[in-house]
Formats: structure tokens, C-alpha cells, sequence
């Protein structure tokens, strides 16, 4: 019999997401971003459900020409930027985009042989201090592409939020966004050309921020990485329940210690049981005991450590519970956000760790 670990991919949900990203941002074109294989939902799964964005975003060359050999014409931008001379023929034979952030791509692109022109995104650090040119720097970049005939006409100008996850009307004023949004515009007066600059938070907490582009992530998944919240917060749905089924119910009696290391000791003569589903499957190792599931539809809280490939769980709330009985990781009514700060992680983590042995299916 198969392994009953799998993965439910919401296609509703999906597209659902993207209409209230549109809805939010009703002047901005949107890239739907897909890296990471759709955030852990499967690439070109994904990138079906979502073809009324405007475009993909993706961090492989690998993962563009998936897209295209799945059939989907979109522009795709590769959002890290190309890493060598000879990626160059690629992005024009896929017509992908790129994003420039280093000097070192200038002068590849100004040494590129002759070609059709690529449309480039050229990256501001404004404050994230990872990608990027300097402030200072803008300028002469733009210029220089500006000359290069590898480079397409209409250069969109971009940056990348450090804490967008802070509204200005929370903790901190968003003071670092803020900051961020203000070198931004100082970097490129007066450069012609759209610009983008928001990602999933800055969707969803600084209109302000929306520009020409917006480029969702998490938020197209139903996933909020705002401190204290969920994607059911921002009317968005999870577009993903991880689910198993208990492989036994045993009686253990009080004061013996269950799990590895034996961390968490029966209170009470009890009815444990066991799940097929552990971190071999991508369920975080770290979720203590006290992390729910939901044991057909109510909680049972996880006890003794999380192994490879099962969990024990407290059943005292669920005297009828037997072997088959469905359980739910995370999903509708048991949102990953939840999970996730009980791990000490973000939902984005959570999602993206499922492995090759979960069986996915999409509804």
C-alpha cells in the first residue's frame, strides 16, 4: 500500500490569490513569482493556474525553460540575473528577461555578440544590502545600458524590501521601508522607465509602493509573512494541505516517556497515536510538543520529538480515533503560518521543504 503522505495543491486558491493581488494593486501589471519550484507547489502546476499574470519570475535558467517547454509564452524574468557570458544565448533563445544587478553583467552585456536585444531590470539596493547597485551607482549603470545594443529598449527599474512585512501603521512605522522607498526615488529621477518595487507584504501593507510592477510571492500561495498573522487575514487561501493518516492508535501508560530521546512523559495512562509523516517528508524535526494537527477536523497536539518518518500525537480529546483516520498538517482551518512560528520558521520555509516521497495532487 502507498505511503498516505501527500501534498493538495489548490488551483482555485491559486488563481483566487492573484485576483486579490490584483485587486489590491488594480494599476500594477503583476509577476507571479514561481522560483523554487512554485514555492514548493510544483513549477509548472503553478505557473497553469496563474496565466493571467503578467509574468513569471523565476531564480533558474532551469526553471524558465521549463515554463517554456510546458507551453506557457509569458515574459519571464530571471530575478537573480544571469551568472556567466554564456547565459546570454539562453535568455534570448527562451526570450527571458533579466535582472542586472552587478557590474560585471554590464560589461558582459556590453562584450555580448550580436543578438536580439534582451529587456533588462536594473537593480537598486535601496537598504537590502544583498543585490543590487549602489545608489550612487544608478546612474552610470543606466547610462551604460542605456548604450549597449544587447540591451531592449524600456529598462524597468527595481529594488527589494528588507521589511515590508512592517506596516507603516504597526511596530517600528516601517521606518527601514520608508527609507527605502525615499533612496529609491532619489536613485532614478528623472531615469525613463517603469519601475517595481513591491513584493507579497509591500502588496498587501504600502499601496504606495506599487508602482508599474508588483511581484508577489508567498501572498499568490495564501501565505503572510506579517508577524502575528495568516493569509485568511488578507483574504487570501492556502493554496496547499499537507495531509497523512494515523497507521496506529497504541495504550500507553502513565509515566512512560514516548518519541527519540524520550522528551515528553505520559501524564496519565493514554492513547497515543501514530502518523505517517515526519521530517523525511518535510515536516520540521523542530515543532515541539503542543504543535497541533487536526485529527479528522479538531486539534491533537503533537508529542515527544517529530522523526523521519512518523509522529506521535496525543489522543485524549479523541477517544474514537483509529488507524485510517485523516490528519492534517497544515491547510484549510490549520494555517502553515501557524506551524511555522511554532517551529521558529516562516510558512515560505515550510512549504518550499516538502520532499520527493510526498504524493501530490492537485484539486
Amino acid at each position: 500500500m502507498a505511503r498516505p503522505t501527500s501534498a493538495t495543491i489548490h488551483t482555485d486558491a491559486l488563481r483566487h490569490n492573484l485576483s486579490q493581488v490584483r485587486a489590491r494593486a488594480p494599476g500594477s501589471r503583476v509577476m507571479a513569482v514561481v522560483k523554487a519550484d512554485g514555492y514548493g507547489h510544483g513549477l509548472e502546476r503553478v505557473a497553469r493556474a496563474l496565466q493571467g499574470a503578467d509574468a513569471f519570475g523565476v531564480a533558474a535558467l532551469s526553471d524558465a525553460e521549463r515554463l517554456r517547454a510546458a507551453g506557457l509564452s509569458q515574459p519571464i524574468v530571471l530575478l537573480s540575473g544571469f551568472d556567466a557570458a554564456d547565459d546570454l544565448p539562453q535568455l534570448r533563445r527562451l526570450n527571458v528577461e533579466t535582472v542586472v544587478h552587478h557590474a560585471t553583467q554590464l560589461t558582459m552585456l556590453e562584450q555580448a555578440p550580436d543578438g536580439d536585444p534582451i529587456r533588462c531590470w536594473l537593480k537598486v539596493d535601496s537598504g537590502m544590502h544583498r543585490l543590487g547597485f549602489a545608489p550612487e551607482c544608478v546612474r552610470e549603470a543606466y547610462a551604460r545600458m542605456q548604450a549597449m545594443p544587447a540591451v531592449a529598449d524600456g529598462v524597468v527599474l527595481m529594488n527589494h524590501f528588507a521589511s515590508s512585512d512592517e506596516f507603516a501603521n504597526g511596530p517600528g512605522d516601517g521606518a527601514q521601508t520608508k527609507a527605502q522607498m525615499r533612496l529609491f526615488d532619489e536613485a532614478t529621477a528623472g531615469l525613463a522607465g517603469p519601475r517595481s518595487l513591491a513584493n507579497s507584504a509591500a502588496v498587501l501593507g504600502w499601496p504606495d509602493a506599487h508602482a508599474d510592477w508588483v511581484r508577489p510571492g508567498g501572498a499568490l500561495y495564501g501565505i503572510s509573512v506579517v508577524e502575528g498573522t495568516t493569509g485568511a487575514d488578507f483574504d487570501l487561501r492556502p493554496a496547499m494541505t499537507l495531509g497523512t493518516r494515523l497507521i496506529a492508535v497504541n495504550r500507553v501508560c502513565k509515566g512512560e516517556r514516548v518519541g527519540y530521546s524520550a522528551t515528553w512523559t505520559c501524564p496519565e495512562d493514554m492513547p497515543i497515536g501514530v502518523a505517517a509523516i515526519g521530517y523525511g517528508d518535510g515536516y520540521p524535526r523542530h515543532a515541539p510538543s503542543g504543535t497541533h494537527v487536526l485529527l479528522d477536523g479538531r486539534p491533537a497536539p503533537i508529542v515527544g520529538r517529530v522523526s523521519m518518518d512518523l509522529m506521535t500525537l496525543d489522543l485524549r480529546n479523541h477517544p474514537g480515533a483509529k488507524p485510517g483516520d485523516p490528519v492534517v498538517l497544515w491547510g484549510d482551518g490549520l494555517p502553515v503560518e501557524t506551524i511555522a512560528a511554532a517551529a521558529g520558521t516562516i510558512g515560505y520555509e515550510l512549504v518550499c521543504s516538502i520532499t520527493r516521497r510526498v504524493r501530490f495532487v492537485e484539486a
